[in-house]
């Protein structure tokens, strides 16, 4: 091409663009778990402000996410009737944008990013409410970093101790 007629053109052999490039590995089900999704990600019910997790199902084709937002967590923001409205943040350079992509349910499951702290709120109200009614001062209830660990000595038996060391380089001549 160009300056020379009689060379051949490379034809094909280009980078792949596609929607799902890369995704031999990203969306393959794992061993002994093909075939199609159960009834209970049909029957799962989701409320908005429900925080949920994107896992593409390689299995079913249909409203599958970018390869992108596999793995991510979002929170519901619109039910359609098939399908599940998330929002998700996206950091694109030095900005975090919030997309709003509209997933099947096949693709969606419940989070438990939030688990633990309910579990935490539920025992501070607790504990708040037993402080109250036995009079007593109530402890801390701020998570604080854990203490470093004691140190101790370690004591080594009656046996002869073998000190391990590098054999010095010899030169063979």
């Amino acid at each position: 091409a160009g300056c020379f007629p009689d060379l051949p053109v490379k034809m094909g052999c280009g980078r792949s663009r596609g929607t799902r490039r890369n995704t031999r590995d990203l969306f393959a089900k794992g061993f002994g778990n093909k075939g199609l999704p159960n009834m209970t990600t049909y029957m799962t019910t989701y409320k908005l402000g429900d925080y949920v997790d994107i896992v593409c199902n390689g299995a079913i084709h249909k409203g599958m996410p970018y390869r992108f937002y596999h793995g991510r967590t979002g929170k519901v923001w619109n039910i359609t009737k098939s399908a599940i409205g998330v929002q998700v943040n996206k950091q694109i350079k030095g900005r975090i944008i919030s997309k709003r992509i509209h997933v099947r349910v096949e693709h969606v499951k419940q989070s438990r990013c939030i688990e633990e702290f309910k579990n935490r709120v539920a025992r501070n109200e607790k504990a708040k409410s037993d402080a109250k009614r036995t009079g007593k001062r109530l402890a801390i209830l701020k998570r604080l970093p854990a203490d470093p660990k004691p140190g101790y000595i370690v004591k080594a038996s009656k046996k002869v101790v073998n000190v391990m060391c590098a054999v010095p380089y010899e030169l063979l001549a």
